[in-house]
């Protein structure tokens, strides 16, 4: 019995590796789909308009917020980012997973206005590794990089608020790990809408009975 889609947040400092894990379910599970967020920032190289994310101005941007088009938003280092409210509505509609890779603010939203979703937080391995990831990238400045870990030192202590934690040390092993708290979560009954259907038809059917074969009995 497969269970009732709905939203899986992955949330993080910039660095932790939550879109690769994103792209990664994404590609290697039939029942994900990733949600491209729309953002103000510029492209980096070899970023693709609509496929990585949906690059607006922020005259547009504020178009969207006006028009009610973004179920959340926030403005992180100086950039707005914000997920279309038709990414959900359209997985909802395919019984799809929608893998959000958003930010803590964001996560937040999400809760909010969509309750059944599942919030996970991803955790680098050490700090160490979150310097050398960011220092990687080749695209952030020293100052950049500070305010990133400006922002993960502050982010961090949101974690709690999440229903889950992943340690992103092994990318395998963090996918799998995502892949199995969206399997446990999606089978409680409190989510599983095709228990609940098939626990009405057995009352139903039981009301029948009663009232045929035994309505005399007390």
């Amino acid at each position: 019995m497969a269970g009732r889609a709905f939203p899986v947040v992955l949330a993080a400092p910039s660095g932790t590796g939550k879109t690769t894990i994103a792209r990664a379910l994404v590609r290697t599970a039939r029942e994900f789909v990733f949600s491209v967020s729309a953002t103000t920032r510029p492209p980096r190289r070899g970023e693709r308009d609509t496929v990585d994310y949906q690059f607006v101005d922020r005259a547009g941007f504020e178009a969207m917020i006006e028009a009610g088009a973004l179920v959340e938003w926030a403005e992180v280092h100086g950039h707005l980012y914000g997920t279309p409210r038709a990414n959900l509505e359209a997985a909802a509609q395919r019984g799809e997973h929608v893998v959000l890779d958003i930010d803590v603010q964001g996560a937040r939203q999400i809760r909010e206005q969509e309750p059944q979703a599942v919030l996970v937080f991803v955790f680098p391995p050490s700090l160490e590794t979150l310097l050398e990831r960011l220092e990687k990238r080749g695209t952030e400045r020293p100052e950049e990089v500070a305010r990133r870990l400006r922002s993960a030192r502050d982010e961090l202590e949101r974690a709690a608020d999440f229903d889950y934690v992943v340690v992103n040390d092994d990318l395998d092993e963090a996918v799998s790990a995502v892949r199995s708290v969206v399997r446990a979560e999606a089978h409680r009954p409190v989510r599983t809408r095709e228990l609940a259907d098939e626990v009405a038809r057995l009352r139903d059917a039981m009301g029948q009975v009663l009232d045929e074969r035994y309505s005399n009995i007390s």
